[in-house]
């Protein structure tokens, strides 16, 4: 058994945190698996795997030994496919994963264009609002909104997100709408919630200083069209992403308020594994993204000084 494969199928037990998955991405039994770790750490006398009968993760030498082998092992993939990908046309099935609402309200959108531009390309999209393991899952690409928590991911800022504190001209003309911070207490505030997402409305004070309002009010979901669709219906006060919410400001069907209180802005990014050869495919559906989105994404076009004003 050689010393590179070693490394390869050392580096897929420590990605997929399992022998058996190690073993169905790379086509080897499980026991060829077993060899190849055994024969590692043998040649270099260090145990580099902790084994339980659950998962398999590395030990604090097998993680600083995986840090570089990745490395290398992506350097010799880009010395492999450098000639071939950057002559090549894009082609081949490209998997991405993204939140259940923006992919519906925009990625649709966008996929027909993209798919026409580059007909070599099937796209699958994989839609989820849980964060998945892209790796364990052989996902190409995810698209993210909002703090990135996993660092061993490349990451690339697609767009800004923004939300607004919106009511329907019927809301407020009933109830009036909120003076301050503290006034929306007074009113029916519509809560988005998801297991494990922080329940809190963060805005940005006149001061530059960041304050999280407890949102309360006899509705929630964990769906962000429903949301919005519920503040165009006059139910209550909405603290909602405007790539759902934007067509509706524009209309006039969702008034901005508070605009001294900023929403704290985030980043919608293109995340994807280190040790993973940025193909062709994924290399152009981030650029075609960026282009799209950035520097002000299609949604957020004609709404800016509605916020502010």
């Amino acid at each position: 058994m050689d010393r590179l494969t070693n490394l390869e199928v050392f580096n897929k037990v420590v990605e997929t945190g399992s022998f058996t998955a190690a073993a169905e991405r790379l086509g080897l039994s499980r026991a060829a698996v077993s060899k190849h770790i055994m024969q590692l750490e043998d040649r270099i006398g260090v145990r580099l795997l902790n084994r339980t009968t659950r998962r398999v993760s590395p030990t604090e030498m097998g993680r600083a030994y995986y840090d570089r082998t990745a490395r290398i092992l992506a350097d010799l993939e880009d010395a492999d496919h450098a000639v071939s990908v950057l002559q090549s046309e894009p082609k081949g099935k490209l998997r991405v994963t993204a939140p259940n609402s923006f992919a519906s309200n925009v990625l649709g959108r966008v996929a027909t264009e993209f798919l026409k531009r580059y007909p070599e390309i099937e796209l699958d999209f994989i839609l989820n609002d849980r964060v998945v393991d892209i790796v364990e899952e052989g996902l190409d690409l995810a698209i993210r909104i909002g703090d990135l928590t996993d660092s061993s991911l490349i990451a690339r800022r697609l767009a800004p997100f923004r939300r607004a504190l919106v009511a329907s001209p019927a809301y407020i003309a009933e109830f009036g709408g909120p003076q301050s911070l503290e006034d929306l207490r007074k009113h029916n505030c519509l809560r988005y919630y998801f297991p494990g997402r922080y329940p809190g409305w963060r805005f940005v004070a006149p001061d530059g200083t960041e304050r999280v309002f407890e949102p309360a009010g006899r509705f929630a979901v964990n769906n962000g069209v429903v949301g919005v669709e519920a503040a165009v219906q006059g139910l209550g006060i909405g603290f909602v992403p405007t790539f759902i919410a934007g067509a509706y400001i524009r209309d006039g069907k969702l008034v901005p308020l508070l605009p001294q209180w900023k929403p704290r802005e985030v980043s919608i990014h293109a995340v994807y594994p280190p040790n993973r050869h940025l193909s062709a495919k994924v290399r152009v559906l981030i650029d075609f993204l960026v282009e799209r989105w950035s520097p002000e994404p299609e949604w957020d076009r004609g709404i800016i000084d509605l916020l502010a004003a």
